[in-house]
């Protein structure tokens, strides 16, 4: 009887451990992480490079989206984008259940994200940096959060839920792309990517009318004006402002903001007794990172190409919103080692060149072999093996990436798998002679995932 009840006991232990690694947080699993993506499955028959199909114009801009129903976008659980402003023009203040990753392709301007708890520490008197309007109806004082310069090659962290405007105070458009992780665990809606509008919204009749919603106008204007201590007739007017102005709107002035760049203005420090922590932290934390300036990469070599990484340690906001990006360069007729990425999948976008693509998935099937040029996105789901050699052009490429600390592994080169096996496994894995065993292992020398071209005579130089 009581061998019987040991039995019993130790398999409900064992059901009970089971079910309870199945839910262990991952920052205990890797001691780095802190978010766990939900699962989704990928059935997926062909990968494609794509274009944006759906336009959206807005009266300071264009926004252009790419098919999130498509299977490979489905696999990522991502929804992605590329925005358009015009010069002088404000994207309107919005927000969002899941995290987005932005990269600057073109251009400059300014953003501010509102960090929900978070004070203004940005203030100015006597109207120095008010416009001429403001100063006329006699606006003496302005407060606000921190506004951040942005720039070509900027990657910019944007946390669920937290509401952000952009100006494009440049002479030429600046573009924009950005992937929202629509599989992150902050998002507890469903997989459809959503914006929540404070002002503006899609155009009536637009394909983006459900997808980007005003939530300032369906209110009741009593309750509203209750709310913010005002008249029911501004907020009125706040609500029926025209929705064919679209996302983005023309400034109607050059607007004037205090910057952290100018000596015009003043940081409101707390005193030691009311630090809380929470502004210490959150409040003030960097939300982005320029990638283009490539003298630190972190790999280079000179006849094959650069790579420099933006993760969760040079941006620690990534590892709240567990998301990172790469930008990457590969000479003419170089090419990338063939490789999985452990962590996460993979978006890659093409800013400039031509390159010749294949990814295999875990059947053995070829899922792509394509030519990809500038504008092109496709996704490398986690695990499959992909690889890529530039054309005669060469090839430049930023990848977004749904983990916080992307790790990958490599066929071919210094550090790949193949090399770190002993000849005898390869001899008998691929019923080849020790000295072409051998080749396999070191005929790359000491390149790693960045390949030059190589001399077909059986050695590389």
């Amino acid at each position: 009887m009581a061998s019987k009840f040991l039995l019993a006991l130790s398999l409900s232990l064992l059901v009970s451990a089971a079910f309870g690694d199945r839910y262990v947080p991952r920052e205990r699993m890797s001691g780095q992480r802190i978010q766990l993506s939900r699962p989704q499955q990928c059935r997926i028959q062909r990968i494609s490079a794509v274009q944006p199909r759906n336009r959206i114009q807005s009266e300071g801009g264009l926004t252009e989206l790419w098919d999130e129903m498509e299977s490979q976008f489905q696999c990522a659980g991502v929804a992605t984008m590329r925005n358009t402003l015009r010069p002088n023009a404000l994207s309107l203040p919005n927000y969002h259940p899941s995290p987005r990753l932005i990269y600057i392709e073109k251009g400059e301007g300014y953003i501010s994200v509102i960090f929900p708890g978070c004070a203004e520490t940005y203030q100015s008197y006597g109207g120095e940096q008010l416009s001429s309007e403001s100063e006329q109806q006699g606006v003496k004082r302005d407060l606000h959060q921190k506004v951040h310069r942005i720039r070509r090659g900027d990657v910019i962290a944007l946390p669920p839920g937290a509401v952000h405007w952009c100006h494009n105070d440049g002479s030429e458009d600046l573009i924009a792309i950005s992937v929202n992780d629509l599989n992150h665990q902050s998002n507890q809606l469903d997989q459809k990517f959503r914006s929540f509008y404070l002002a503006g919204s899609a155009p009536q009749g637009s394909k983006g009318e459900d997808t980007f919603h005003n939530i300032f106008q369906s209110f009741d204007a009593e309750l509203m004006a209750e709310a913010f201590n005002v008249s029911p007739d501004l907020i009125r007017r706040m609500q029926s402002m025209e929705q064919e102005r679209g996302l983005s709107v023309m400034a109607r002035e050059s607007m004037k903001y205090i910057r952290p760049d100018e000596d015009t203005y003043s940081r409101r420090r707390e005193s030691p007794h009311n630090d809380n922590g929470f502004e210490e932290t959150f409040c003030t934390m960097k939300i982005r990172t320029n990638i283009e300036n490539q003298r630190d990469a972190d790999i280079y070599s000179r006849e094959a190409g650069k790579l420099k990484v933006v993760d969760m340690h040079r941006l620690p906001i990534l590892s709240y919103i567990d998301m990172s990006a790469e930008k990457g360069t590969l000479f003419p007729n170089s090419m990338l080692s063939p490789h999985w990425a452990k962590e996460g999948h993979t978006i890659v976008y093409v800013t400039k060149g031509e390159a010749k693509v294949e990814i295999v998935d875990h059947s053995g099937q070829t899922m792509m072999n394509d030519r990809v040029s500038q504008g092109d996105m496709f996704v490398v789901p986690q695990f499959y093996t992909a690889t890529a050699q530039a054309g005669n052009e060469g090839f430049e490429w930023v990848a977004f990436k749904t983990s916080g600390y992307p790790m990958r592994n490599d066929m071919a080169g210094y550090t790949s798998a193949l090399r770190g096996m002993p000849l005898q496994v390869l001899t008998n894995a691929y019923q080849m002679s020790p000295a072409e065993a051998q080749s396999i292992k070191t005929n790359r020398g000491s390149e790693t995932f960045l390949l030059s071209p190589a001399h077909r005579s059986g050695k590389h130089y």
